[in-house]
């Protein structure tokens, strides 16, 4: 059997008529040309979309495989917010609920002038959205943390050790009060487990898109400089681009969408760096098999040693892990096979410490 394939859940949340449900449009779309993983909708509002790796395309150029096999992000779209979500509010709970069961938020911010579209609050104001959206968020968290709290304090009659997840609360507490999202806190990693079981929403990582129209894509203009400048104090990244854009290329053959990114003056499509930047943020990356019968990206969390890497694939080679025959991808692809990196020396055998790297072609073997 299979173990614990990493599947990671992006949620995407917005004001009405930011763009968001045209993203998510777009995404979903950009997931029905994917043969192996066509786009499946599980709910009417999640969609599944592989991450885009050359790497797969270049190695298949080799091995010529009966199929190849990209890493998978589930993009959930998260509908309903309005202020007081956080009090139960329009689908208040139902947006909470949802956000507590994605690895990380993804925020799209109207960036762009339309008379045509009309903006919930009367005006173009990426800051105030932003913080429309962070602020229930920040709210949900503090109800969270209070109850926590309160139930640590009685405890902490009969248990001292208490003592040391109140001082962490009262820190964190601290911090919502002023309107911040918890993630900008600098905590150990002990800290970080201590809390981890509170599932505080404004502790996800975030990335913000700021949705711009068709002839701002090229320069930054004020709104989107005002959202880097808001983002860079909480440590997140932002990514610029135009969703219709996006909706037009989604629906494209990869010829026809070079042709236009080039036309455009993009070297890539905006979703497909959102889904490279989703990875990243989730501390994530890939090792790569090759052969006849496929290749494929396996997902993995950076720092995760060989025998659990193997464990992906099947715990049978987990179990039985004897070593890691691995070979970089740049090493390969410079040689055109695996005979010439052996040959070279540079296929190296690894054993059960080996922290796997970003690009690792391997070939695990073992014995049960």
């Amino acid at each position: 059997m299979k173990i614990g394939a990493i599947k990671m859940k992006i949620g995407i949340v917005g004001l009405p008529n930011v763009g968001k449900s045209t993203m998510f449009n777009a995404i979903t779309k950009a997931g029905a040309e994917c043969a192996n993983y066509p786009f499946c909708t599980i709910e009417p509002n999640i969609g599944m979309v592989p991450v885009p790796d050359e790497r797969l395309d270049n190695l298949a150029k080799i091995y010529e495989p009966e199929k190849v096999t990209h890493a998978v992000i589930e993009f959930v779209d998260i509908a309903g917010l309005v202020k007081g979500a956080s009090k139960g509010e329009g689908l208040g709970n139902k947006f909470l609920s949802h956000i507590r069961e994605v690895d990380s938020i993804l925020e799209v911010v109207r960036c762009f002038e339309d008379p045509n579209i009309v903006h919930v609050d009367g005006s173009i104001d990426p800051i105030r959205d932003i913080e429309t959206i962070n602020l229930e968020l920040v709210f949900a968290d503090l109800e969270t943390v209070n109850k926590r709290l309160d139930r640590a304090k009685k405890l902490l009659k009969g248990d001292k050790s208490y003592q040391s997840e109140i001082d962490l609360l009262e820190k964190v507490k601290e911090t919502l009060e002023q309107g911040k999202p918890a993630r900008i806190l600098n905590l150990s990693e002990e800290e970080k487990e201590i809390i981890k079981d509170s599932f505080l929403l404004t502790m996800k990582p975030i990335l913000y898109v700021a949705n711009v129209s068709e002839n701002e894509i090229l320069e930054d203009n004020e709104y989107v400089k005002k959202v880097r400048e808001y983002a860079k104090n909480e440590n997140a990244k932002v990514i610029k681009l135009c969703v219709k854009i996006e909706e037009e290329l989604s629906g494209l053959e990869d010829d026809d969408k070079k042709e236009m990114l080039d036309a455009l003056g993009m070297d890539e499509s905006g979703l497909d760096k959102v889904i490279k930047e989703s990875y990243d943020l989730l501390g994530l990356m890939s090792f790569l098999t090759a052969g006849k019968p496929e290749v494929r990206a396996w997902t993995i969390k950076k720092g995760t040693k060989a025998p659990e890497a193997a464990g992906k694939i099947h715990s049978d080679i987990q179990r039985g892990f004897i070593r890691a025959e691995v070979v970089s991808y740049d090493d390969l692809i410079r040689l055109g096979s695996l005979n010439e990196a052996k040959e070279k020396g540079l296929v190296r055998s690894e054993g059960k410490d080996y922290i796997m790297q970003d690009g690792d072609v391997v070939l695990f073997r073992f014995n049960v």
